[in-house]
Protein backbone atom coordinates (compact mmCIF):
# COMPACT_ATOMS: atom_id res chain seq x y z
CA UNK A 1 0.00 0.00 0.00
CA UNK A 2 1.01 3.43 -1.04
CA UNK A 3 0.43 6.71 0.78
CA UNK A 4 -0.02 9.61 -1.03
CA UNK A 5 -0.16 13.15 0.71
CA UNK A 6 -0.40 16.60 -0.75
CA UNK A 7 0.51 19.45 1.30
CA UNK A 8 -1.13 22.32 1.77
CA UNK A 9 -3.18 24.12 4.23
CA UNK A 10 -6.83 24.03 4.86
CA UNK A 11 -9.87 26.48 4.80
CA UNK A 12 -11.15 28.61 1.54
CA UNK A 13 -8.71 31.22 2.50
CA UNK A 14 -6.04 29.06 0.95
CA UNK A 15 -7.32 27.10 -1.73
CA UNK A 16 -5.30 28.49 -4.63
CA UNK A 17 -2.54 29.77 -3.11
CA UNK A 18 1.06 28.75 -3.92
CA UNK A 19 1.43 26.90 -0.60
CA UNK A 20 -1.66 24.98 -1.68
CA UNK A 21 -0.60 23.05 -5.14
CA UNK A 22 -0.04 19.66 -3.14
CA UNK A 23 -3.62 19.98 -2.90
CA UNK A 24 -4.35 20.77 -5.79
CA UNK A 25 -2.55 17.44 -7.22
CA UNK A 26 -4.01 15.39 -4.61
CA UNK A 27 -7.56 16.82 -5.82
CA UNK A 28 -6.49 15.92 -9.39
CA UNK A 29 -5.98 12.41 -8.76
CA UNK A 30 -9.08 11.75 -6.28
CA UNK A 31 -10.74 12.94 -10.10
CA UNK A 32 -8.92 10.73 -12.11
CA UNK A 33 -9.41 7.89 -9.69
CA UNK A 34 -12.66 8.46 -8.87
CA UNK A 35 -11.59 8.69 -5.08
CA UNK A 36 -14.04 10.28 -2.23
CA UNK A 37 -11.71 12.37 0.00
CA UNK A 38 -13.75 12.97 2.99
CA UNK A 39 -12.59 14.24 6.52
CA UNK A 40 -11.10 12.00 8.90
CA UNK A 41 -9.52 13.22 12.11
CA UNK A 42 -6.44 15.37 11.07
CA UNK A 43 -7.00 14.58 7.20
CA UNK A 44 -8.95 14.35 3.97
CA UNK A 45 -8.18 10.85 3.35
CA UNK A 46 -10.00 8.48 0.53
CA UNK A 47 -8.77 4.84 -0.68
CA UNK A 48 -8.03 4.07 -4.29
CA UNK A 49 -5.47 1.72 -6.29
CA UNK A 50 -3.56 2.57 -9.23
CA UNK A 51 -2.78 -0.36 -11.26
CA UNK A 52 -4.12 -2.82 -8.68
CA UNK A 53 -1.84 -1.24 -6.43
CA UNK A 54 -3.24 0.31 -3.64
CA UNK A 55 -3.04 4.14 -2.32
CA UNK A 56 -4.57 6.07 0.51
CA UNK A 57 -4.36 9.73 -0.77
CA UNK A 58 -4.31 12.22 1.50
CA UNK A 59 -4.29 16.20 2.78
CA UNK A 60 -3.43 16.89 6.03
CA UNK A 61 -5.86 19.23 7.77
CA UNK A 62 -3.04 20.34 10.21
CA UNK A 63 -1.94 23.10 8.26
CA UNK A 64 1.17 23.28 6.65
CA UNK A 65 4.15 23.35 9.59
CA UNK A 66 2.31 20.69 11.32
CA UNK A 67 1.86 18.45 8.66
CA UNK A 68 4.29 15.39 10.21
CA UNK A 69 1.62 14.80 13.43
CA UNK A 70 -0.73 13.96 10.44
CA UNK A 71 1.56 11.78 7.99
CA UNK A 72 3.09 9.86 10.89
CA UNK A 73 -0.66 8.67 12.40
CA UNK A 74 -1.20 7.81 8.64
CA UNK A 75 1.60 5.74 8.33
CA UNK A 76 1.07 4.13 11.82
CA UNK A 77 -2.69 3.53 11.39
CA UNK A 78 -2.29 2.20 8.33
CA UNK A 79 0.88 0.54 8.62
CA UNK A 80 2.24 1.94 6.13
CA UNK A 81 6.71 2.21 5.48
CA UNK A 82 8.10 5.54 4.46
CA UNK A 83 9.43 3.69 1.36
CA UNK A 84 5.62 3.85 0.25
CA UNK A 85 5.46 7.69 0.99
CA UNK A 86 5.20 10.04 -1.38
CA UNK A 87 4.92 14.03 -0.12
CA UNK A 88 4.00 16.51 -3.14
CA UNK A 89 4.38 19.79 -2.15
CA UNK A 90 5.59 23.64 -3.34
CA UNK A 91 9.27 24.69 -3.74
CA UNK A 92 9.97 28.43 -4.21
CA UNK A 93 13.33 28.01 -5.19
CA UNK A 94 12.05 26.42 -8.58
CA UNK A 95 10.73 28.38 -11.77
CA UNK A 96 6.90 28.40 -11.82
CA UNK A 97 5.25 25.30 -13.27
CA UNK A 98 9.04 22.97 -12.91
CA UNK A 99 8.57 19.64 -11.77
CA UNK A 100 11.48 17.52 -10.10
CA UNK A 101 10.51 13.98 -8.30
CA UNK A 102 12.88 13.32 -5.38
CA UNK A 103 13.92 10.07 -3.65
CA UNK A 104 14.79 11.70 -0.23
CA UNK A 105 16.66 15.01 0.64
CA UNK A 106 16.27 17.75 3.56
CA UNK A 107 13.52 19.80 3.48
CA UNK A 108 15.31 22.58 1.60
CA UNK A 109 13.76 24.87 3.86
CA UNK A 110 10.08 23.85 3.64
CA UNK A 111 8.25 23.79 7.04
CA UNK A 112 5.92 21.03 5.81
CA UNK A 113 8.78 18.78 4.69
CA UNK A 114 11.05 19.41 7.61
CA UNK A 115 7.53 18.65 9.87
CA UNK A 116 7.49 15.28 8.09
CA UNK A 117 10.88 14.74 8.68
CA UNK A 118 11.03 15.43 12.11
CA UNK A 119 7.85 13.55 13.15
CA UNK A 120 8.96 10.30 11.03
CA UNK A 121 12.57 10.83 12.22
CA UNK A 122 13.40 10.36 8.62
CA UNK A 123 14.24 12.05 5.31
CA UNK A 124 13.71 8.39 3.21
CA UNK A 125 10.95 9.25 1.53
CA UNK A 126 9.97 9.95 -1.86
CA UNK A 127 8.88 13.74 -3.42
CA UNK A 128 6.94 15.66 -6.36
CA UNK A 129 7.95 18.82 -6.11
CA UNK A 130 6.38 21.59 -7.98
CA UNK A 131 8.03 25.25 -8.81
CA UNK A 132 5.98 28.20 -7.83
CA UNK A 133 8.56 30.73 -7.84
CA UNK A 134 9.36 33.24 -5.77
CA UNK A 135 9.08 37.40 -6.24
CA UNK A 136 12.10 39.66 -5.09
CA UNK A 137 12.02 41.17 -1.51
CA UNK A 138 9.13 39.43 -0.64
CA UNK A 139 9.61 37.05 2.68
CA UNK A 140 8.80 33.42 1.48
CA UNK A 141 6.54 32.73 4.07
CA UNK A 142 4.51 35.63 2.97
CA UNK A 143 4.54 34.61 -0.70
CA UNK A 144 3.82 30.88 -0.65
CA UNK A 145 0.06 32.27 0.46
CA UNK A 146 -0.15 34.42 -2.15
CA UNK A 147 -2.67 33.69 -5.01
CA UNK A 148 -1.03 32.65 -8.80
CA UNK A 149 -0.45 35.93 -11.29
CA UNK A 150 -3.25 35.28 -14.31
CA UNK A 151 0.11 34.40 -16.49
CA UNK A 152 0.77 32.18 -14.38
CA UNK A 153 -2.09 29.63 -14.23
CA UNK A 154 -1.64 27.68 -17.24
CA UNK A 155 1.53 26.68 -16.17
CA UNK A 156 0.13 26.15 -12.81
CA UNK A 157 -2.41 23.47 -14.33
CA UNK A 158 0.00 22.22 -16.23
CA UNK A 159 2.41 20.84 -13.55
CA UNK A 160 -0.40 19.80 -11.39
CA UNK A 161 -1.86 17.41 -14.44
CA UNK A 162 2.21 16.02 -14.95
CA UNK A 163 2.54 15.68 -11.19
CA UNK A 164 -0.26 13.57 -10.92
CA UNK A 165 1.37 12.14 -13.70
CA UNK A 166 4.81 11.23 -12.08
CA UNK A 167 2.42 10.04 -8.91
CA UNK A 168 1.00 7.27 -10.85
CA UNK A 169 4.45 6.77 -12.51
CA UNK A 170 5.92 6.64 -8.92
CA UNK A 171 3.49 3.59 -7.94
CA UNK A 172 3.40 1.34 -11.46
CA UNK A 173 7.32 1.86 -12.33
CA UNK A 174 9.46 3.56 -9.19
CA UNK A 175 11.20 6.21 -8.21
CA UNK A 176 13.75 5.90 -10.87
CA UNK A 177 11.89 5.12 -13.97
CA UNK A 178 9.18 7.67 -12.93
CA UNK A 179 12.02 10.42 -12.72
CA UNK A 180 13.46 9.38 -15.84
CA UNK A 181 10.48 9.44 -17.46
CA UNK A 182 9.14 13.11 -15.79
CA UNK A 183 13.08 13.94 -17.10
CA UNK A 184 12.43 13.13 -20.61
CA UNK A 185 8.85 15.15 -21.01
CA UNK A 186 10.39 18.34 -19.05
CA UNK A 187 8.31 21.60 -20.40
Amino acid sequence: MWAVVGLGNPGERYSKTRHNVGFMVADEIAERLNIELKVKESYRIGKGSIEGRQIILVEPLTFMNRSGFAVQDLLKRYHIPTENLIVIHDDIDMQTGRLKIKKKGSSGGHNGIESIIQALGTSEFKRVKIGVGREEGVPAEIFVLKKFRKEEIPLVKDAVLRAADAVDAIVKNGVDRAMNMMTSCRP
